[in-house]
């Protein structure tokens, strides 16, 4: 075929596309709800009297295979509780520009205290906003969850914690929490 004839092809093919359905997403509007198994942005979870999960093994940020998550462990002790074992994780930091959200550090994690959230719109202006602390990733406090530190619920150890078999201390009677009310 003659190669004056290239142009008038290619055109074809935009004069053939030019009358189709436009399919436009109406994206800020109209979300779309997510799968089920969908990873985003990651939530370090509590206990249901508000202890957080997260025990500071390090683990997840071992597991990571982009090196985005960085966690110092420290000691619980019982004036500042912040978790049921002996260790808390006191500084907890993602840096979602190395994320590649695989979901490896949910498997990696002992407590099941991260998870990952539906939210999506992680995107910013400014580098340094896109490095998450712990209190962006902590989960929030729901009706009847006291904020940390605080003692254990009455009558529970740490296997209790784990294993989901303790009651929710009632937070309007301040020594069903365990803390000293002197």
């Amino acid at each position: 075929m003659p190669s004056f004839l290239d142009p008038i092809a290619g055109f074809g093919v935009t004069f053939t596309t030019m009358f189709r359905k436009v399919t436009t997403e109406e994206y800020p509007e109209e979300r779309k709800p997510m799968v089920p198994r969908f990873h985003g942005r990651h939530v370090l979870n509590r206990y249901s009297d508000g202890l957080e999960r997260c025990i500071g093994c390090e683990l997840c940020a071992w597991a990571c295979p982009a090196d985005a998550i960085y966690v110092e462990g420290a000691e619980n002790s019982d004036d500042a509780r912040f978790s049921p074992g002996e260790r808390y994780g006191s500084v907890y930091q993602i840096n979602y520009l190395r994320c590649i959200f695989c979901g490896m550090c949910l498997e990696a994690c002992p407590t099941r205290a991260l998870t990952m959230s539906h939210e999506y719109e992680l995107a910013d202006n400014n580098r340094a906003d896109l490095i998450f602390e712990k209190q962006d990733l902590l989960a929030p406090l729901t009706s009847g969850m006291e904020p940390p530190p605080h003692s254990m619920a009455a009558g529970t150890s740490e296997r209790n914690y784990y294993a989901g078999e303790f009651d929710q201390p009632n937070v309007a009677d301040p020594a069903s929490t365990g803390k000293r009310t002197s």
